[in-house]
Parts: structure tokens; sequence; C-alpha cells
């Protein structure tokens, strides 16, 4: 805003004028409504297709391997279904497994060493247990790569596979199956059998007898852990070793883990193959075919199976990527549901936390560090954080916000927060009592009492916070009455204490339609009188220092003389009578023989005198009126405020001309001087010891000096919405950005503004490089820069697509930085010759909405990203900016920084009931104690780090006005930085208590339940 009263209130008479919609508020909200009902069906309709489209890739991939089982099972001999299997050994020792064929498959295998023979670990297996059903899951290969072991035909997974048969693969020398082989085959591909579902066996499991029969039973199938992509093993992976010969080249040797397969090739799932002899294979493949012919407009089985590949592919971008896309669990999970889509719920499975949000369901992995992650505590960590310092000050809206104490300290507001500033010895303290933000300031006539009041707000759960005066002490910050709670209505637009009773009355206006005058006793905290003033917007209301009884208000289009008897209040009308009528009377004071000047939106200062009441008019007991005196020319455009000094001059200060003007007690001018356009235009006035000047501006700073010595400033801030913030990796710096444009470049420890400049759009992001000699900033357009933290020289400039940048990050040794933009690609780019030179090293593809956060492996080599959808993706930069498909992989990763708001280490953070866009950021501190957090509802949490359990402790920070949108540790973790959205504050939070860091990395550290957290 610019602070100009004409042109807000033109616009908005234009904006009602032409806008008939806003007549019908309960339209819009239907409308809205419905698009949000919408909105969660069809998330809902594209999980479940995209779900679908995975199941029938998958199914139609094993077709051949679980042909060429039944063949294997059909072809074995007569012997080896009833003799059990003996596996030789290098080290001498040899396995002797059970019939793999046979009716009791409770028998375990054991290993022979020596005479001894001793079990097969892992092997047992009980009769009549279940497996589940449809796709193998991360889940299930993690069990697997834990325990070390798996069956494959009976033999332990990791083992050479020798298999005593001569029987080829295109034996069918025995026949067809037996109708037992037709059941269980019908079971896995998920039909049902029976009365039960039947898949693959994991360890520790056995098929049922039904499935079993009398003809035999399919060998245990082998486990192993594929890709997100769906992939499963080719028929080529499957070991083929002849009888008695040695292991293949390819076979893997003992004792070593079984990698991850890559993707199948096409040959695996589309060579044509021979006929089966299993009739239940043919019946199989022919309703294969006849699927795909149903999901496909193409009658070419090829064809149709890769797209449905790739439509799976692309439609699992519609979800986030919680599972691989070829493994789902078959164990029972918290199902979002459509009544749910706005909620959020977590399930804990064996090895992975899931939570949803919107309905889209996260999977994140639990690091091997967490042993007893059931056992684990999450309290209120040890640190706390007290607020050390605000930057900013509310000047764009707001007026008659600056007062000098009796203490020598400044009072001003901005966001929830009244701050007290000591000049001299540059200190600060601040009332915190507030709930929402405060609007208006009164200073008692001891200047040690204060009085301000806020707007109304909304909690967290959307219910109204009722605005407030509060009256309080301010030597010690303490209140002393609340006033009001209940009376008022959308906030608190103008307060004045009372002068000659000494101060024993607040009168309020607030600012509801009828912008309702109130008195109040502020000992008793009672209401003495109220009464409608006007609809039109009031801007200041002052007692008469002379006469409690006797109450002006000014605003748009009037000024009016209230007279206060009892309980009652009337008013009379200025009269303007042959001068101008100004749209806007924006300030007055009372001068020293108690009559009124008022400046106003057409620069003119009136004087309004007192005039004895005519009697024969108007009657006995008629009492005196204000009439305008004299007029004088002031300014070139409003006059925003005006201030009495000590010694009877009067100061003006304009808007347009930026002129602080002082006058003697006729208006005759005596000295003027102009505020630099850098700081704005005179917003207000205030006179401070030996006659030294204080000026609030429009572009929400504050200015000490005098006419001779001129004015500099003492507290400065933005002057619009705040995103970007990014600290210096060794020093008490960080550089805030915003829609006004301004790249500001603070000093934590001298609380000062080191440097500003301004950049050609809006900056939305930014990040120093580890050597801290530069600092690159994202701008709303695609562009950004890179500019020399000393010269504020622009040393770099690029631009990576058309649409904003969320967020940039240098790889902790400086050599990449990654850029996050909403056109939902990651840009890598090398950094050369001194920070000074950017080459495009390649782009991470993969992400299916907007990037939003994004951090670097400790090692440089990979990342983690969020995206708007809820998708946590992980990408190895050095290998080529290529999507690791595998998240399980990356469980163990450790992370230089984090400050994605999705993760294992903090999904703790989330509120119940979360929308998904309730957490705007978050940071873990360097020595990764704690994790602070930014939400919607204007505060700041501290939390234990790691937060890995769902309701974690916190502790809890208000004073911003608007959604915290970014909060930073500074390098020593020594401050944490906040910034408030729209409230344009900043605020500098010292991090009390903790000292001592920690001795191990939680990102991969080994973690118990007594070490886990520590109270306050």
């Amino acid at each position: 805003m610019d602070g100009s009263p004409e042109r807000g209130a033109q616009q908005g008479d234009n904006v009602l004028g032409s806008n008939s919609i806003l007549d019908r508020p309960d339209w819009l909200t239907r409308l809205d409504s419905r698009l949000r009902n919408q909105e969660e069906e069809l998330t809902l309709v594209k999980s479940a297709l995209a779900d679908a489209l995975r199941r029938l890739s998958f199914y139609d991939r094993q077709i051949p391997l679980l042909r060429r089982q039944v063949l294997e099972a059909n072809c074995l001999p007569s012997e080896a279904r009833d003799e059990p299997t003996v596996l030789s050994q290098d080290n001498g020792a040899f396995w002797i497994l059970p019939s793999a064929l046979s009716n009791d498959s409770s028998l375990p295998a054991t290993r022979q060493t020596g005479d001894h023979p001793e079990p097969l670990p892992g092997a047992k297996r009980t009769q009549g247990s279940m497996v589940t059903v449809g796709t193998q899951t991360e889940e299930l290969a993690i069990l697997v790569l834990r325990r070390g072991q798996s069956l494959v035909n009976g033999h332990g997974k990791g083992e050479p596979v020798q298999v005593p048969t001569d029987t080829g693969e295109g034996d069918s020398s025995h026949g067809p199956a037996s109708s037992g082989h037709q059941d269980l085959l019908k079971n896995s591909f998920g039909i049902q059998g029976a009365g039960e579902d039947l898949g693959f066996a994991s360890e520790g499991q056995s098929l049922p007898k039904e499935a079993q029969g009398d003809g035999g039973s399919i060998p245990d199938a082998c486990f192993e852990e594929a890709e997100d992509t769906g992939g499963s093993p080719s028929e080529d992976s499957v070991d083929k070793v002849p009888s008695g010969g040695p292991p293949p080249p390819s076979a893997q040797p003992p004792g070593r883990e079984t990698p991850s397969p890559g993707s199948p090739s096409e040959g695996s799932s589309n060579s044509s193959t021979p006929a089966s002899p299993v009739p239940a294979v043919q019946s199989l493949m022919a309703s294969k075919k006849e699927l795909l012919r149903r999901n496909s407009s193409s009658d070419k089985p090829t064809k149709t199976k890769l797209r449905l590949t790739k439509k799976a592919a692309s439609s699992a971008n519609l979800l986030n990527r919680s599972s691989s896309l070829e493994n789902r669990i078959k164990d029972p999970t918290l199902s979002p549901g459509p009544l749910s889509a706005r909620r959020m719920n977590y399930n804990q499975e064996r090895h992975s936390v899931k939570m949803f949000l919107r309905g889209r369901p996260i999977t994140m992995y639990i690091p091997s560090a967490f042993l007893n992650y059931d056992d684990l505590r999450m309290e209120q960590p040890s640190e706390k954080l007290q607020l050390d310092w605000v930057y900013g000050y509310r000047g764009r809206d707001c007026r008659s916000n600056l007062y000098v104490l009796a203490s020598g300290e400044l009072v001003y507001f901005i966001a929830c927060v009244v701050v007290l500033y000591h000049v001299q010895n540059r200190t600060q303290r601040h009332y915190l009592k507030h709930t929402d933000c405060v609007r208006c300031l009164a200073v008692h006539p001891d200047k040690v009492r204060v009085a301000s009041g806020q707007m109304a707000g909304v909690d967290k759960d959307g219910k109204p916070l009722q605005p407030f005066v509060h009256i309080w002490d301010s030597s010690t910050l303490l209140p002393l009455q609340e006033i009001g709670l209940g009376s008022f209505e959308r906030g608190v637009g103008s307060l004045a204490f009372s002068t000659t009773d000494e101060g024993m009355y607040l009168c309020v206006v607030d600012e509801s339609n009828e912008h309702m005058l109130s008195i109040w006793d502020c000992s008793r905290a009672t209401k003495l009188a109220e009464i409608k003033s006007t609809n039109e917007s009031v801007l200041t209301v002052e007692f008469n220092p002379q006469d409690s009884s006797n109450i002006i208000t000014t605003g748009k289009s009037h000024v009016y003389f209230w007279t206060w008897s009892g309980g009652s209040l009337t008013k009379k009308q200025g009269i303007f009578g042959k001068y101008k009528k100004p749209k806007f009377i924006q300030c007055f004071v009372f001068d020293t023989n108690s009559d009124v000047l008022t400046g106003d939106s057409e620069g003119n200062i009136l004087i309004w005198a007192r005039v004895a009441a005519d009697v024969r008019t108007l009657g006995k007991g008629a009492k005196e009126t204000y009439q305008i005196s004299k007029q004088t020319r002031a300014h070139e455009g409003s006059i925003f405020s005006l201030c009495l000094c000590h010694n009877g001059t009067v100061l003006s200060g304009g808007g347009k001309d930026r002129r602080l003007v002082q006058w003697s007690p006729c208006l005759t001018l005596l000295q003027e001087v102009e505020i630099p356009e850098q700081f704005g235009a005179v917003r207000t006035i205030a006179e401070g010891d030996g006659g030294e000047l204080l000026v609030g501006t429009t572009r929400n700073a504050l200015l000490r000096g005098s006419f001779m010595d001129g004015f500099r400033p003492i507290i400065q801030g933005h002057t619009d919405e705040l995103w970007g913030l990014g600290t210096h990796p060794s020093r008490d710096l960080f550089v805030t950005c915003g829609y006004d444009k301004q790249l500001c470049m603070w000093d934590g420890g001298e609380h000062t503004l080191a440097w500003s400049v301004t950049l050609e759009e809006t900056g939305l992001c930014a990040d120093f490089h580890p050597s801290g000699k530069v600092v690159t900033v994202g701008l709303s357009t695609g562009r950004w820069v890179v500019l020399d933290t000393e010269t504020q020289q622009v040393l770099s400039t690029n631009a990576d697509g058309n649409e904003q940048l969320s967020v940039v990050r240098y790889s902790p040794d400086g050599e990449f930085l990654a850029i996050g933009s909403h056109d939902n690609f990651i840009y890598i780019y090398s950094v050369e010759e001194s920070e000074q030179k950017y080459t495009r090293f390649g782009r991470c593809t993969g992400h299916s909405s907007f990037i939003t956060h994004l951090d670097w492996s400790k090692d440089g080599k990979f990342i983690m990203s969020n995206s708007g959808d809820y998708e946590i993706l992980y990408w190895d930069v050095a290998g080529g900016c290529k999507l690791l498909r595998n998240r399980f992989e990356n469980k163990d990763r450790e992370w230089a920084s984090y400050t994605c708001v999705l993760g294992f280490h903090v999904f703790g953070v989330w509120p119940v009931g979360s929308d998904g866009t309730d957490i705007n950021s978050l940071c873990r501190s360097h020595n990764e104690r704690v994790v602070a957090v930014a939400d919607d509802f204007c505060k700041v949490h501290l939390f234990q780090y790691p937060c890995a359990k769902p309701k974690a402790p916190s502790h809890e920070y208000g004073g911003h006005g608007s959604h915290v949108t970014n909060v930073r540790f500074t390098h020593s973790d020594g401050y944490l930085i906040s910034m408030g959205g729209k409230d344009t504050s900043i605020f500098q939070w010292r991090v009390l208590g903790g000292s001592l860091p920690r001795s191990r990395s939680f990102s991969s550290a080994s973690i118990s339940s007594q070490d886990a957290g520590v109270s306050t």
C-alpha cells in the first residue's frame, strides 16, 4: 500500500461497483465447496487408476516367470520329489533340504558340517500359514534383507543354486499339472480359490494343504528387491545351473547381499514363448490377451503392453512414491477414504511409516539406526527460544504509532509485537500478549502505561479470535487491564487516553461498519458510554487536553466534535463553509490555545477555533462550537501527521512531497527538510529529548535526526510479503527478499541493515555459497542472479524456464548449485571460477508438481526434494541427475541440511488434521539437536530432532501476525531467524539452553529410547 486513503477508497469503490458477485457471498461459498469436493474426488479416482495400472503391469510381467516355475515343478523326476536335496559347499559343508514337493512341509532344512546336521536359519516353515496376495512389496524385500535368508526352490538366498535335475525347461514328458497346480496358479494371480488368496510364500511361510494337493506343490519363490518402476526379474535372471557343475559367472557369491535388479528387458516379458502344456497357463494367457484388448485401442499385445507400462509410470506421478510401483503390501493399512481427504493419518508398517496428506499416501522408511523405533520418545527439546530483535516497523498502513516513553524508549508496533526500543543503548524489549496484529497505540499521560489494540483473527481451528485492548505497564511489560473482549468487531482502529483527569478514561473506536465509539474506565475496565459514530472510516480520535468531556474524531469526509455527558454522547459535524471539503481529514492536533489544527488530503492545514454558541438561534444552554478560522497550504498531496512540540511550534509531515516542515503557532513556515526517497513519505512524527525528532515512514522505516543534521535510519524493514531467507555460513549475517523487490543483508550481531539492493523482479528464495562470498537469489520469472556480498555487484544472471523459482541451494562443497522451479524441474549448475561462472550440469526430471524444498547430502552427490503434491524423491546428481527409484536404499543417507518438510526425520512436526499446506518451512539446527518449524498459523515451533513420531510435542512461539514463511538457524545455532509473510516482519530469536552439541549424527547414528529425547 502507498498509504494513500484516496487511492484505496477509489479502488474499493470500483471493485464493489463492478463486481456483483460480492453481493452473494453464499454463492461463492457453495461454489468453493463444490470445487473442493470435485478436487478430492478426482484425486481419489486418479489414485485408484494408478494403482490398477500398476497391478496390471506387474501381472503382465509375472506370467513368463510363473509359467517357467510351473514347468520346472512338473518336470522334476519322482526321485527329486520324494528325496531330500543335497547341496555341496566350498568349505566342505553341505545343505540338507527336505523334499520341495513333500506333503509335509514343516521339516526344516539342515546344514551338515562334519557329522552334525544343523538347522538352516530361517528355513523352518509352518504348515497352513497364510501368504500375501498380489504384488510383493518393498517392505517384504526389507524383511528378507534383514533376516539374510529366503528360499529359492528350497535353497538359501545368497548361495549358489545347484538344481539336481536333468529336466529342461521345454520338457513336457510329465504331462499336464495336477488340479492342485491349477488352483495354486489361479491364486497366484489373485483369483479366489478354495476360499483363500494365495501368492508368493515368504520366508517362514508355507502353502496351505488345500493348495498342495496330492500331486505336489510349487517351489518357493525368490523374493528380490526391485525398482519402483514396477520391474520384475527377467527369465534370464533366474539361476540355471547344470547338476554337479560349477556356478555360472553371474551367480551371486556366498555371503554377499543381492543387489536390486534393473528394469527388465523387453524380451523378458514380451518375447514369444512356446505353448504351455498346462491348461491353466493357457487359460491365463488367453485372459491376459483379452484384458489387454479391453484396455487398449490396439490389437497388438506388445504395443498395448508398452503403452500400459508407460501409462502406469505416468499415472504414478499423481501419487507420492510411497512404495515401489510393483510392490504393495496386503497387511491392513489406514486407508484415507473419501471422507478423510483433508485429514492426515499415520500408519506404521514393519519397516516404514506411512502418513496421508489430502488422501495421498507418503511412505517413509525407518533408517537402520533406529533399532527400537517403537520405544522412541518424543519430548520437548531442552532448547528454547527468546525473542532477541524485531526488524521492521508498520508504517505503510498505520498512523499515530510512534511515541516516546518516560524511560527514553521508543514504543511502536509491527505484527503482534509492541516494541520498546532504547535508541542510545540499542536494546529492544517486547510486549507479546497480543494474539493478532496490533493496529493502534496510545500512551498514558504518565508515559509509563500503554494501551494497544489489536485486530480480530482466527485460531488454527478456524475459530474467531475477538479483538481487545490491553493496558500494560511499560516498565514491567505486565498487562494491567484487558478491555472490550467481546465488545469490538473486526478490530480496534483508534485509541486515546484522557488528559485532565490523569488518564482515567480511554476512548476506543472499533472497525465495525458503524465504527462504534466507546468510553471505558481504565481502572475498572467497564464501559461508560457507547454510540455509533459513522459509516465512513475513522482515522484518529483524541480527548481535548483541557476538557475530557470534549472528544474529536476525524476520517473520511468528516470532522466530528463529540460531547460526553454521563452515559450519553452527542456529536456536531464540522462545517467547511466556503472552504473546499477534503476527501480525508487524516490527522489533527490541539494547539496551546486548545484550538484544533487538522491536516487533510488536499495538503492544507485548517485551524478550527472555538466560537461561542449562538444563543439567539440555538437557545439557552447551547455550547460553544468550532469553526474554521484559517487555511494554510502546507504540502503537495496529503498531510499524514501533525505534532505539537514542547516549544509550541507545530510539525507537519507530507506524503507526496516527503517534506517535514516546522511551523510557528500562527502557521508561519520556520524550516523544512526533505526525507530521502528510499525511506518513503512521512507517516508519523514524535519529539524526543533535546529537540531530537523521530519520524516513521510509509516504507516501514524509523528515522532519527533534526532539521540541521538531517535524518538517518535506526529501524528499517521490508514493505511487502516476504519469502526468501538465507543465512551466512560463517557469520551472523542473513539475507531476505520478497515482493517489494528488495534484497536486504542484515547483520544479526549489530541488529542493523548492512545493505540493500533493488531487484528487477520479486525475490522468492536465496542461499549463500559455502565460502560466503556470493549469494544467489531466485526470482519470480525463472531468472536467478548471483551477487557479491561485499560489493553488491551482480556477477551472473541466468534463467531456467519462465515460472517462479521456489528454492536455490548450494552443495556443501560449493561445486554445484541446485535450483527448484515451479515447472517441476530441478536445475543443476556447476560452479567455477571463484563462484562467478555457472554452467548447466543437468536437470532432474521426475516430479509431477512444483518443487517446494530440497537438500543436499553431506557428500554433495545426492539431493532429496519435496514437491507440491507431497512427493519425496531422491536424485543422484554426480551420476547424471538420475532419479533414484528405490527409495529404501536412501533411508540411511546423511543430509548436510534438512529443510524438506516431508521426510522420516521430521514427519512428526505435522499437526493432526493437516491439509498438507500448514507447514511452510522447517530447518534443522547445525548440531542436529532441534528442528524449527514455520506454520500457517503465525507460530514458530521448536521440536526435538529427529521428530519421527506423530503428535510430537514442541515449544510454540507467537508474535507473527501472518503466515510464517521461512525459518533458518544462523551458522553457530545461536540465533533463529523467522519471517512473517504479509506482516513484513523479521524476528531474530536467541536459542537458549542445550549448548553442548550432540556427539553423533542423528541422520545415521544409533538411537535408543533413552537418548531419543530430553525433557525441558
